[in-house]
């Protein structure tokens, strides 16, 4: 991905990250979703629980509607943008082409 990609810095968190627990090249698509709703929860847990206490049903409703409200949000897989229609939240911007040549990835442009 270019520098300029919003994704680039969180997917390369992540890497630092997963890499530096578990070794190199044990990066994994999954790790990477798991890392993104960590990043959804992180920006969303804060702002429920100014209106509720966690363990409760008001709780989950905050949360509910704190990530529905959680707006340009670069993670690894996207930029998320959610909504109480949208609950997969990415835009154009995570959609990319790539081919794997000499067991690396290539970004087609």
């Amino acid at each position: 991905m270019p520098d300029s990609h919003p994704s680039k810095k969180p997917a390369l968190d992540y890497v630092k990250l997963y890499e530096g627990a578990h070794g190199p090249n044990s990066r994994s698509t999954f790790g990477a979703h798991a890392y993104d709703a960590f990043l959804l929860l992180t920006r969303a847990v804060p702002e429920a629980m100014k209106k509720a206490k966690p363990g409760t049903p008001e709780f989950r409703v905050a949360l509910r509607d704190a990530l529905e409200n959680v707006k340009e949000l670069p993670a690894a897989h996207g930029v998320f943008s959610m909504s109480p229609t949208n609950h997969n939240g990415f835009d154009a911007r995570a959609a990319v082409m790539a081919t794997v040549a000499n067991g690396d990835w290539k970004l087609l442009k």
